[in-house]
């Protein structure tokens, strides 16, 4: 009964989550449409309002998808598949799906771990999945970094795990945040956060990708700065 309850409320949660995310680009869709049946615009205008349409869609299909992935993850339809392979090469393949975006403002993505022992590591994980949790982390690295700053990797082994770094020139997280970034839908009070496109998924997947995996993520302030990323 108390499995039943908690499942009744978790379902209720979502349904409040979900109605809230989506609200916002629903209405910029609705608002652009109803734009462009305004024959009081001139063809320039439209194109530009046809622009945002097509940028808030895309929007939409990237958190729908994401908020399917979080769904079936936490019902147990997504099953995680671990197998031996090598995790630099899938760290290598998560830089190159963002490595466009970064480029595209000037910012340099440099992987410090040039160690042979390093490349040559084989672990066992979710090749598909690790490479998502990472692309999501890299890519919000990247959105809140100024331009012609860098994204630095970092890999080094420990007695019993790998430590994956990832630091940027970024915004910075403060430090009452830092135990919230990671929970469903929650976004920063930082006003760059508020402005930016974003609905406060992908760290939250990334979060349940590893531990699903018996992994985790943390942030760290490094000593001497108050509020940053890493």
């Amino acid at each position: 009964e108390q499995r039943i309850e908690r499942e009744k409320e978790d379902t209720k949660a979502l349904v409040s989550d979900l109605s809230h995310q989506l609200k916002t680009p629903v209405a910029s869709i609705k608002m652009c449409f109803q734009l462009l049946e305004d024959d009081a615009f001139s063809s320039e205008e439209k194109k530009e309002f046809l622009s945002r349409l097509g940028e808030q869609i895309t929007h939409l299909e990237g958190m729908v998808a994401a908020l399917v992935n979080i769904s079936r993850m936490e019902k147990g339809m997504i099953e995680i598949h671990k197998e031996m392979a090598n995790i630099f090469d899938t760290l290598v393949q998560a830089v190159n799906q963002v490595y466009v975006k970064a480029e595209e403002k000037g910012i340099e993505i440099v992987v410090d771990s040039k160690e042979t022992e390093i490349q040559d590591l084989s672990l066992p994980h979710d090749v598909k999945w690790t490479k998502e949790a990472i692309v999501n982390v890299l890519e919000n690295a990247v959105k809140y970094s100024p331009t012609s700053s860098c994204i630095r990797i970092k890999m080094n082994i420990q007695i019993h795990f790998l430590r994956i770094e990832i630091k940027d020139e970024g915004i910075g997280i403060k430090k009452e945040e830092m135990n919230r970034i990671f929970q469903r839908f929650y976004r920063g009070k930082h006003e760059v956060v508020k402005q930016a496109e974003g609905s406060g998924i992908g760290l939250y997947l990334t979060r349940k990708i590893l531990e699903e995996q018996g992994g985790n993520i943390v942030v760290v302030i490094p000593i001497g700065k108050r509020d940053t990323k890493g």
